[in-house]
Protein backbone atom coordinates (compact mmCIF):
# COMPACT_ATOMS: atom_id res chain seq x y z
CA UNK A 1 0.00 0.00 0.00
CA UNK A 2 1.29 3.41 -0.64
CA UNK A 3 1.51 6.32 1.70
CA UNK A 4 -1.51 8.04 0.15
CA UNK A 5 -3.47 4.59 0.36
CA UNK A 6 -2.98 4.17 3.78
CA UNK A 7 -4.12 7.79 4.49
CA UNK A 8 -6.82 7.51 2.55
CA UNK A 9 -7.57 4.49 4.41
CA UNK A 10 -7.31 5.19 7.92
CA UNK A 11 -9.10 8.36 7.08
CA UNK A 12 -12.03 6.35 6.01
CA UNK A 13 -11.88 3.79 9.02
CA UNK A 14 -12.16 6.96 11.39
CA UNK A 15 -14.98 8.44 9.36
CA UNK A 16 -16.64 5.25 9.45
CA UNK A 17 -16.22 5.02 13.30
CA UNK A 18 -14.43 2.12 13.48
CA UNK A 19 -13.71 1.74 17.48
CA UNK A 20 -10.42 0.30 17.29
CA UNK A 21 -7.18 0.35 14.53
CA UNK A 22 -4.02 -1.33 14.65
CA UNK A 23 -0.95 0.61 12.86
CA UNK A 24 1.83 -1.48 12.55
CA UNK A 25 4.80 0.74 12.60
CA UNK A 26 8.65 1.89 13.85
CA UNK A 27 8.02 5.24 12.96
CA UNK A 28 6.60 6.71 16.12
CA UNK A 29 7.21 10.17 14.94
CA UNK A 30 5.77 10.08 11.64
CA UNK A 31 2.72 8.41 12.69
CA UNK A 32 2.55 11.50 15.12
CA UNK A 33 2.38 13.66 11.98
CA UNK A 34 -0.10 11.50 10.12
CA UNK A 35 -2.52 11.54 13.62
CA UNK A 36 -2.35 14.84 14.27
CA UNK A 37 -3.01 16.04 10.52
CA UNK A 38 -6.21 13.80 10.48
CA UNK A 39 -7.66 14.68 13.90
CA UNK A 40 -7.02 18.64 13.03
CA UNK A 41 -9.39 17.35 9.79
CA UNK A 42 -11.89 16.09 11.44
CA UNK A 43 -12.18 18.36 14.52
CA UNK A 44 -11.32 15.87 16.25
CA UNK A 45 -9.33 16.02 20.23
CA UNK A 46 -5.75 14.39 19.90
CA UNK A 47 -5.24 12.24 22.89
CA UNK A 48 -1.82 10.09 23.41
CA UNK A 49 -0.97 7.52 25.89
CA UNK A 50 2.72 5.83 26.78
CA UNK A 51 3.58 3.75 29.87
CA UNK A 52 5.79 7.04 31.09
CA UNK A 53 3.34 9.78 30.70
CA UNK A 54 0.53 8.30 30.52
CA UNK A 55 -2.77 9.78 29.25
CA UNK A 56 -2.35 13.49 28.04
CA UNK A 57 -3.96 15.92 25.07
CA UNK A 58 -1.49 16.36 22.38
CA UNK A 59 -3.65 18.52 19.92
CA UNK A 60 -6.20 18.71 18.28
CA UNK A 61 -9.32 20.95 16.94
CA UNK A 62 -9.22 22.90 20.08
CA UNK A 63 -7.72 24.12 23.01
CA UNK A 64 -7.84 21.08 25.11
CA UNK A 65 -8.55 20.65 29.19
CA UNK A 66 -6.31 18.26 31.53
CA UNK A 67 -6.67 14.45 31.07
CA UNK A 68 -6.70 12.45 33.96
CA UNK A 69 -2.69 11.13 35.15
CA UNK A 70 -3.15 6.95 34.55
CA UNK A 71 -0.19 4.83 33.59
CA UNK A 72 -2.08 1.34 34.29
CA UNK A 73 -4.01 -0.14 31.81
CA UNK A 74 -7.18 -0.66 32.87
CA UNK A 75 -7.05 2.62 34.29
CA UNK A 76 -6.22 4.38 31.13
CA UNK A 77 -8.94 2.43 29.43
CA UNK A 78 -11.72 3.88 31.94
CA UNK A 79 -10.42 6.87 31.43
CA UNK A 80 -10.43 6.44 27.40
CA UNK A 81 -14.45 5.85 28.31
CA UNK A 82 -15.28 8.76 29.94
CA UNK A 83 -13.58 11.45 27.54
CA UNK A 84 -16.35 13.83 26.63
CA UNK A 85 -14.85 15.31 23.23
CA UNK A 86 -14.55 12.87 20.15
CA UNK A 87 -11.05 12.10 19.93
CA UNK A 88 -8.42 9.96 18.15
CA UNK A 89 -6.69 8.72 20.93
CA UNK A 90 -3.33 6.87 20.61
CA UNK A 91 -2.07 4.09 22.59
CA UNK A 92 2.21 3.48 22.61
CA UNK A 93 3.39 0.36 22.73
CA UNK A 94 -0.08 -1.21 24.13
CA UNK A 95 0.75 -4.74 22.63
CA UNK A 96 2.67 -6.55 26.20
CA UNK A 97 -0.30 -5.72 28.42
CA UNK A 98 -2.76 -7.42 25.82
CA UNK A 99 -1.57 -10.37 27.45
CA UNK A 100 -3.99 -9.28 30.64
CA UNK A 101 -7.01 -10.62 30.64
CA UNK A 102 -8.28 -7.85 32.31
CA UNK A 103 -6.90 -5.70 29.89
CA UNK A 104 -8.63 -7.54 26.80
CA UNK A 105 -11.43 -7.65 29.34
CA UNK A 106 -11.26 -3.64 29.63
CA UNK A 107 -11.76 -3.20 26.09
CA UNK A 108 -14.27 -5.37 24.88
CA UNK A 109 -16.22 -3.06 27.27
CA UNK A 110 -14.75 0.09 25.90
CA UNK A 111 -15.95 -1.16 22.62
CA UNK A 112 -19.41 -0.89 23.88
CA UNK A 113 -19.09 2.28 25.26
CA UNK A 114 -17.30 4.09 22.16
CA UNK A 115 -19.34 2.38 19.27
CA UNK A 116 -22.10 5.19 19.52
CA UNK A 117 -19.34 8.19 20.01
CA UNK A 118 -17.09 9.72 17.60
CA UNK A 119 -13.96 8.21 18.95
CA UNK A 120 -11.22 5.93 17.79
CA UNK A 121 -9.03 4.10 20.12
CA UNK A 122 -5.59 3.74 18.01
CA UNK A 123 -2.60 1.42 18.37
CA UNK A 124 0.57 1.69 17.48
CA UNK A 125 3.34 -0.44 17.75
CA UNK A 126 6.20 -2.24 15.66
CA UNK A 127 4.78 -5.91 16.79
CA UNK A 128 1.49 -6.76 15.62
CA UNK A 129 -0.49 -9.21 18.65
CA UNK A 130 -4.36 -9.52 18.88
CA UNK A 131 -5.70 -11.12 21.51
CA UNK A 132 -8.54 -13.91 20.05
CA UNK A 133 -11.42 -12.20 21.93
CA UNK A 134 -10.57 -8.75 20.01
CA UNK A 135 -9.78 -10.26 16.56
CA UNK A 136 -13.45 -9.14 15.09
CA UNK A 137 -13.14 -5.73 16.59
CA UNK A 138 -9.41 -4.50 15.82
CA UNK A 139 -8.73 -3.39 12.09
CA UNK A 140 -4.84 -3.67 11.28
CA UNK A 141 -2.88 -1.21 8.55
CA UNK A 142 0.65 -1.67 7.74
CA UNK A 143 2.06 1.72 7.85
CA UNK A 144 4.04 1.87 4.43
CA UNK A 145 7.67 2.88 4.71
CA UNK A 146 8.65 6.05 3.00
CA UNK A 147 8.13 6.60 -0.59
CA UNK A 148 10.38 8.06 -3.33
CA UNK A 149 8.73 11.45 -2.77
CA UNK A 150 9.35 11.45 1.06
CA UNK A 151 12.61 10.67 0.94
CA UNK A 152 13.38 12.83 -1.98
CA UNK A 153 11.77 15.59 0.05
CA UNK A 154 14.01 14.61 3.53
CA UNK A 155 17.09 14.94 1.32
CA UNK A 156 16.47 18.41 -0.38
CA UNK A 157 16.09 19.72 3.21
CA UNK A 158 19.50 18.21 4.56
CA UNK A 159 20.88 19.33 1.46
CA UNK A 160 19.51 23.18 1.71
CA UNK A 161 20.32 23.28 5.56
CA UNK A 162 24.44 22.00 4.13
CA UNK A 163 24.64 24.34 1.56
CA UNK A 164 22.91 27.36 3.74
CA UNK A 165 25.36 26.59 6.49
CA UNK A 166 28.34 25.57 4.29
CA UNK A 167 29.28 22.84 6.11
CA UNK A 168 29.69 19.96 3.42
CA UNK A 169 30.29 20.16 -0.64
CA UNK A 170 26.90 19.29 -2.31
CA UNK A 171 28.21 17.67 -5.66
CA UNK A 172 24.42 15.72 -7.28
CA UNK A 173 23.10 16.04 -10.47
CA UNK A 174 19.47 14.96 -10.99
CA UNK A 175 20.62 11.57 -11.58
CA UNK A 176 22.71 10.94 -9.23
CA UNK A 177 19.61 12.45 -6.49
CA UNK A 178 17.27 9.83 -8.40
CA UNK A 179 20.20 6.87 -7.27
CA UNK A 180 20.67 8.01 -4.32
CA UNK A 181 16.88 8.15 -3.50
CA UNK A 182 15.93 4.90 -4.59
CA UNK A 183 19.44 3.34 -2.68
CA UNK A 184 16.96 4.37 0.65
CA UNK A 185 14.17 3.21 -0.20
CA UNK A 186 13.03 0.39 1.97
CA UNK A 187 14.44 2.90 5.05
CA UNK A 188 12.38 4.56 7.71
CA UNK A 189 13.30 8.48 7.91
CA UNK A 190 15.21 8.04 10.61
CA UNK A 191 17.11 5.47 9.06
CA UNK A 192 17.42 7.53 5.95
CA UNK A 193 18.09 10.53 7.78
CA UNK A 194 21.44 9.09 9.77
CA UNK A 195 22.16 7.44 6.66
CA UNK A 196 22.58 10.57 4.86
CA UNK A 197 24.44 11.87 7.41
CA UNK A 198 26.93 9.27 7.79
CA UNK A 199 27.39 9.89 4.11
CA UNK A 200 27.95 13.70 4.39
CA UNK A 201 30.44 13.15 7.79
CA UNK A 202 32.61 10.59 5.97
CA UNK A 203 34.58 13.22 3.98
CA UNK A 204 32.17 16.52 3.84
CA UNK A 205 30.37 15.89 0.74
CA UNK A 206 27.27 14.89 -0.77
CA UNK A 207 27.95 12.78 -3.85
CA UNK A 208 27.54 9.87 -6.32
CA UNK A 209 29.90 7.81 -4.28
CA UNK A 210 27.84 7.82 -1.31
CA UNK A 211 24.96 5.24 -2.72
CA UNK A 212 27.10 2.41 -1.89
CA UNK A 213 27.06 4.17 1.87
CA UNK A 214 23.29 4.50 2.01
CA UNK A 215 23.28 0.55 0.49
CA UNK A 216 24.74 -0.50 3.05
CA UNK A 217 22.54 0.93 5.82
CA UNK A 218 20.13 -1.09 3.82
CA UNK A 219 21.57 -4.05 4.59
CA UNK A 220 21.87 -3.20 8.09
CA UNK A 221 18.40 -3.07 8.50
CA UNK A 222 18.19 -6.81 6.55
CA UNK A 223 20.29 -8.19 9.07
CA UNK A 224 18.51 -6.55 11.98
CA UNK A 225 15.18 -8.29 10.65
CA UNK A 226 16.89 -11.48 11.53
CA UNK A 227 14.47 -13.14 9.30
CA UNK A 228 16.16 -12.40 5.67
CA UNK A 229 19.67 -12.62 4.96
CA UNK A 230 21.33 -10.55 2.70
CA UNK A 231 23.47 -11.98 -0.26
CA UNK A 232 26.51 -9.80 -2.14
CA UNK A 233 26.71 -12.04 -5.61
CA UNK A 234 28.69 -11.07 -8.75
CA UNK A 235 27.97 -13.94 -10.27
CA UNK A 236 25.99 -14.00 -13.76
CA UNK A 237 24.25 -16.33 -15.67
CA UNK A 238 26.99 -16.98 -17.64
CA UNK A 239 28.63 -18.30 -14.62
CA UNK A 240 25.92 -21.50 -14.48
CA UNK A 241 26.68 -24.33 -17.23
CA UNK A 242 23.39 -24.89 -18.89
CA UNK A 243 19.84 -24.39 -18.76
CA UNK A 244 19.13 -22.82 -22.33
CA UNK A 245 15.80 -22.81 -22.03
CA UNK A 246 15.51 -21.28 -18.71
CA UNK A 247 18.33 -18.58 -19.53
CA UNK A 248 16.33 -17.52 -22.74
CA UNK A 249 13.22 -16.84 -19.98
CA UNK A 250 14.74 -14.70 -17.59
CA UNK A 251 17.15 -12.51 -20.53
CA UNK A 252 13.16 -11.90 -21.77
CA UNK A 253 12.66 -10.53 -18.13
CA UNK A 254 16.03 -8.82 -17.29
CA UNK A 255 14.11 -5.12 -18.13
CA UNK A 256 10.75 -6.03 -16.63
CA UNK A 257 11.18 -3.90 -13.44
CA UNK A 258 11.57 -0.66 -15.52
CA UNK A 259 8.36 2.27 -16.12
CA UNK A 260 9.56 1.64 -19.47
CA UNK A 261 7.65 -1.91 -19.59
CA UNK A 262 5.01 -0.35 -17.07
CA UNK A 263 3.71 1.67 -20.04
CA UNK A 264 4.11 -1.01 -22.56
CA UNK A 265 1.43 -3.03 -20.34
CA UNK A 266 3.91 -5.78 -19.14
CA UNK A 267 3.26 -6.99 -15.46
CA UNK A 268 6.15 -6.94 -12.86
CA UNK A 269 7.70 -10.60 -12.91
CA UNK A 270 5.98 -13.29 -10.16
CA UNK A 271 9.18 -15.44 -9.63
CA UNK A 272 9.67 -19.00 -10.23
CA UNK A 273 9.83 -22.22 -8.88
CA UNK A 274 12.99 -24.06 -9.48
CA UNK A 275 12.84 -27.63 -8.70
CA UNK A 276 15.12 -30.74 -9.43
CA UNK A 277 18.05 -32.81 -8.66
CA UNK A 278 20.22 -31.68 -6.10
CA UNK A 279 23.37 -30.13 -6.62
CA UNK A 280 22.22 -29.24 -10.06
CA UNK A 281 22.50 -25.35 -9.84
CA UNK A 282 19.49 -24.09 -8.35
CA UNK A 283 20.50 -21.88 -5.53
CA UNK A 284 23.49 -20.95 -7.83
CA UNK A 285 20.90 -20.04 -10.50
CA UNK A 286 19.15 -17.76 -7.36
CA UNK A 287 22.09 -15.84 -7.16
CA UNK A 288 23.02 -15.34 -10.45
CA UNK A 289 19.72 -14.12 -11.41
CA UNK A 290 19.61 -11.22 -8.60
CA UNK A 291 23.57 -10.12 -10.34
CA UNK A 292 22.26 -10.54 -13.45
CA UNK A 293 19.70 -8.00 -13.54
CA UNK A 294 21.43 -5.65 -10.68
CA UNK A 295 18.79 -6.42 -8.09
CA UNK A 296 19.61 -6.76 -4.17
CA UNK A 297 19.67 -10.87 -3.15
CA UNK A 298 17.53 -11.69 0.43
CA UNK A 299 17.56 -14.86 1.54
CA UNK A 300 14.36 -15.85 3.55
CA UNK A 301 15.25 -18.65 6.41
CA UNK A 302 11.47 -20.27 6.60
CA UNK A 303 13.51 -22.26 9.82
CA UNK A 304 13.59 -18.81 11.64
CA UNK A 305 9.78 -18.13 10.34
CA UNK A 306 8.40 -20.72 13.17
CA UNK A 307 8.97 -18.79 16.46
CA UNK A 308 9.07 -20.43 19.35
CA UNK A 309 5.83 -18.06 21.05
CA UNK A 310 2.31 -18.47 20.02
CA UNK A 311 1.45 -16.06 17.22
CA UNK A 312 5.13 -15.10 16.45
CA UNK A 313 5.11 -17.58 13.34
CA UNK A 314 2.53 -15.44 11.68
CA UNK A 315 4.25 -12.33 12.80
CA UNK A 316 7.93 -12.94 11.54
CA UNK A 317 6.21 -13.73 8.00
CA UNK A 318 4.66 -10.81 8.40
CA UNK A 319 7.72 -8.76 8.96
CA UNK A 320 9.70 -10.96 6.52
CA UNK A 321 7.38 -9.77 3.74
CA UNK A 322 7.23 -5.85 4.75
CA UNK A 323 10.92 -5.67 4.76
CA UNK A 324 11.37 -7.60 1.22
CA UNK A 325 8.82 -5.07 0.11
CA UNK A 326 10.41 -2.03 1.84
CA UNK A 327 13.56 -3.02 -0.30
CA UNK A 328 12.01 -3.56 -3.52
CA UNK A 329 12.77 -4.43 -6.39
CA UNK A 330 14.45 -7.49 -5.11
CA UNK A 331 14.97 -10.67 -6.02
CA UNK A 332 13.40 -13.28 -2.61
CA UNK A 333 15.38 -16.61 -2.60
CA UNK A 334 13.22 -19.33 -0.73
CA UNK A 335 15.71 -21.95 -0.67
CA UNK A 336 13.98 -25.84 0.02
CA UNK A 337 10.54 -24.28 0.63
CA UNK A 338 9.42 -28.14 0.99
CA UNK A 339 11.06 -28.28 4.64
CA UNK A 340 9.00 -24.84 5.41
CA UNK A 341 5.96 -25.37 4.04
CA UNK A 342 5.84 -29.62 4.30
CA UNK A 343 3.49 -29.59 7.27
CA UNK A 344 0.87 -27.28 6.57
CA UNK A 345 -1.48 -29.94 5.76
CA UNK A 346 -1.48 -31.67 9.61
CA UNK A 347 -0.89 -28.09 11.50
CA UNK A 348 -3.89 -28.55 13.15
CA UNK A 349 -2.69 -31.82 15.21
CA UNK A 350 0.99 -30.81 14.96
CA UNK A 351 1.36 -27.28 15.88
CA UNK A 352 -2.21 -25.48 16.50
CA UNK A 353 -2.18 -24.57 13.02
CA UNK A 354 0.61 -22.50 13.03
CA UNK A 355 1.87 -24.09 10.08
CA UNK A 356 -1.10 -23.37 8.29
CA UNK A 357 -1.89 -20.02 9.03
CA UNK A 358 1.60 -19.25 7.71
CA UNK A 359 1.34 -21.20 4.70
CA UNK A 360 -2.04 -19.17 4.24
CA UNK A 361 -0.21 -15.67 4.74
CA UNK A 362 2.73 -16.06 2.64
CA UNK A 363 0.13 -17.97 -0.30
CA UNK A 364 -1.60 -14.97 -0.55
CA UNK A 365 1.03 -12.42 -0.77
CA UNK A 366 2.69 -14.79 -3.48
CA UNK A 367 -0.66 -14.34 -4.96
CA UNK A 368 -1.90 -10.79 -4.71
CA UNK A 369 1.63 -8.79 -4.41
CA UNK A 370 2.02 -5.78 -6.04
CA UNK A 371 5.55 -4.71 -5.17
CA UNK A 372 7.92 -5.91 -7.63
CA UNK A 373 9.41 -8.67 -5.38
CA UNK A 374 10.51 -11.54 -7.27
CA UNK A 375 10.32 -14.95 -6.06
CA UNK A 376 13.09 -17.70 -6.46
CA UNK A 377 11.54 -20.75 -4.51
CA UNK A 378 13.84 -23.96 -4.74
CA UNK A 379 12.69 -27.78 -3.95
CA UNK A 380 14.31 -31.04 -4.00
CA UNK A 381 11.48 -33.18 -2.80
CA UNK A 382 8.59 -32.30 -4.66
CA UNK A 383 6.17 -34.83 -2.61
CA UNK A 384 6.36 -32.44 0.12
CA UNK A 385 5.23 -29.62 -1.47
CA UNK A 386 1.54 -28.57 -0.72
CA UNK A 387 -0.30 -28.55 -4.07
CA UNK A 388 -1.66 -25.18 -3.71
CA UNK A 389 1.85 -23.77 -4.23
CA UNK A 390 2.04 -25.38 -7.22
CA UNK A 391 -1.61 -23.28 -8.53
CA UNK A 392 -0.75 -20.91 -11.77
CA UNK A 393 -0.70 -17.40 -10.33
CA UNK A 394 1.51 -18.30 -7.39
CA UNK A 395 4.63 -18.26 -9.99
CA UNK A 396 5.18 -17.19 -13.58
CA UNK A 397 6.75 -20.70 -13.83
CA UNK A 398 7.92 -24.09 -12.82
CA UNK A 399 11.15 -25.04 -14.07
CA UNK A 400 12.57 -28.58 -13.89
CA UNK A 401 16.90 -28.60 -13.41
CA UNK A 402 17.69 -32.26 -14.89
CA UNK A 403 21.31 -34.09 -14.47
CA UNK A 404 23.47 -31.72 -16.90
CA UNK A 405 23.63 -33.30 -20.33
CA UNK A 406 27.29 -34.24 -22.10
CA UNK A 407 27.57 -30.95 -23.52
CA UNK A 408 26.20 -28.93 -20.22
CA UNK A 409 29.12 -31.16 -18.14
CA UNK A 410 31.70 -30.18 -20.47
CA UNK A 411 30.81 -26.06 -20.16
CA UNK A 412 30.28 -26.89 -16.26
CA UNK A 413 34.17 -28.15 -16.62
CA UNK A 414 35.52 -25.22 -18.29
CA UNK A 415 33.74 -22.99 -15.76
CA UNK A 416 34.96 -24.18 -13.01
CA UNK A 417 37.96 -24.75 -14.55
CA UNK A 418 38.26 -20.92 -15.14
CA UNK A 419 37.16 -19.93 -12.05
CA UNK A 420 40.29 -21.42 -10.48
CA UNK A 421 42.43 -19.64 -13.15
CA UNK A 422 43.06 -23.08 -15.30
CA UNK A 423 42.85 -22.84 -19.00
CA UNK A 424 39.72 -25.01 -20.36
CA UNK A 425 41.85 -25.98 -23.34
CA UNK A 426 44.33 -27.90 -22.08
CA UNK A 427 42.01 -30.40 -20.57
CA UNK A 428 40.62 -32.81 -22.34
CA UNK A 429 36.73 -31.93 -22.17
CA UNK A 430 34.72 -33.99 -24.17
CA UNK A 431 36.30 -37.23 -22.39
CA UNK A 432 35.99 -35.77 -18.76
CA UNK A 433 32.06 -35.20 -19.52
CA UNK A 434 31.85 -38.79 -20.68
CA UNK A 435 33.53 -40.13 -17.29
CA UNK A 436 30.99 -37.78 -15.76
CA UNK A 437 27.80 -39.27 -16.55
CA UNK A 438 25.52 -38.96 -14.00
CA UNK A 439 27.33 -36.27 -12.15
CA UNK A 440 25.45 -33.28 -11.09
CA UNK A 441 27.28 -29.67 -11.13
CA UNK A 442 28.00 -29.83 -7.82
CA UNK A 443 29.65 -33.39 -8.58
CA UNK A 444 32.06 -32.15 -11.51
CA UNK A 445 33.03 -29.01 -9.36
CA UNK A 446 33.56 -31.17 -6.50
CA UNK A 447 35.85 -33.59 -8.55
CA UNK A 448 37.52 -30.71 -9.52
CA UNK A 449 38.52 -29.53 -6.29
CA UNK A 450 39.65 -33.11 -5.48
CA UNK A 451 41.74 -33.30 -8.53
CA UNK A 452 43.43 -29.57 -6.94
CA UNK A 453 44.11 -31.42 -3.75
CA UNK A 454 45.93 -34.19 -5.52
CA UNK A 455 47.75 -32.16 -7.30
CA UNK A 456 48.83 -30.15 -4.57
CA UNK A 457 50.10 -33.09 -2.67
CA UNK A 458 52.43 -33.96 -5.41
CA UNK A 459 53.71 -30.85 -5.97
CA UNK A 460 52.26 -30.39 -9.20
CA UNK A 461 50.03 -28.52 -11.77
CA UNK A 462 46.31 -29.60 -12.26
CA UNK A 463 46.44 -32.22 -14.58
CA UNK A 464 43.45 -34.58 -16.48
CA UNK A 465 44.64 -37.30 -14.87
CA UNK A 466 44.13 -36.11 -11.14
CA UNK A 467 40.38 -35.09 -12.96
CA UNK A 468 39.66 -37.85 -14.34
CA UNK A 469 40.92 -40.13 -11.15
CA UNK A 470 38.71 -37.63 -8.76
CA UNK A 471 35.77 -38.91 -11.26
CA UNK A 472 36.65 -42.81 -11.08
CA UNK A 473 36.20 -42.38 -7.45
CA UNK A 474 32.88 -40.92 -7.09
CA UNK A 475 29.66 -42.14 -6.47
CA UNK A 476 27.67 -39.65 -7.82
CA UNK A 477 23.87 -38.67 -6.32
CA UNK A 478 22.33 -40.35 -9.13
CA UNK A 479 23.51 -43.95 -8.51
CA UNK A 480 22.61 -43.92 -4.98
CA UNK A 481 19.24 -42.36 -5.40
CA UNK A 482 18.27 -43.53 -8.75
CA UNK A 483 14.59 -44.49 -7.96
CA UNK A 484 13.34 -40.87 -6.46
CA UNK A 485 15.55 -39.25 -9.42
CA UNK A 486 13.22 -41.74 -11.96
CA UNK A 487 10.03 -40.52 -9.36
CA UNK A 488 10.77 -36.72 -10.00
CA UNK A 489 11.69 -36.87 -13.99
CA UNK A 490 8.33 -38.48 -14.43
CA UNK A 491 6.52 -35.71 -11.84
CA UNK A 492 8.16 -33.37 -13.95
CA UNK A 493 7.47 -34.26 -17.58
CA UNK A 494 3.55 -33.01 -17.64
CA UNK A 495 4.00 -30.24 -14.52
CA UNK A 496 6.88 -27.93 -15.21
CA UNK A 497 8.95 -26.89 -17.63
CA UNK A 498 12.42 -28.40 -19.06
CA UNK A 499 15.18 -25.50 -18.37
CA UNK A 500 17.41 -27.29 -20.81
CA UNK A 501 16.37 -29.21 -24.46
CA UNK A 502 16.26 -32.82 -24.71
CA UNK A 503 19.26 -35.20 -25.37
CA UNK A 504 19.95 -38.50 -26.46
CA UNK A 505 23.33 -38.63 -25.30
CA UNK A 506 22.18 -39.50 -21.75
Amino acid sequence: MSVKGFTASLDTLVRARYPFVYLVSWEEKRVDTILAELARRHGKQLVEWSAIRGLRRTGGARAATAVESVTKPVETIVAIGKLADPSLVVLKDFHPYLDDPHVVRALRELNHDITNSYSTVILVSPVLKIPVELEKDVTVLDVPLPDFNDLLELLRGIAGVLKEQGRATINLDRTDVERLVRAAIGLTLSEAENAFARAIVTDDRLDADDIQLVLEEKRQVIRKSGLLEYFATDQDLGGVGGMVYLKQWLDRRAAAFGDKARQFGLPEPKGLLLLGVQGCGKSMTAKAIASQWKLPLLRLDMGRIFGSLMGSSEDNVRRAIRTAEGVAPVVLWIDEIEKGLSGARSSGETDGGTGARVFGALLTWMQEKTAPVFIVATANNIADLPPELLRKGRFDEIFFIDLPSRAERAEIFAIHLRRRAREPTTFDLPKLADLARGFSGAEIEQAIVEGLYQAFDESTELAQSHIERALTETRPLSTTMEEKIADLRAWAATRARAASPPTADD
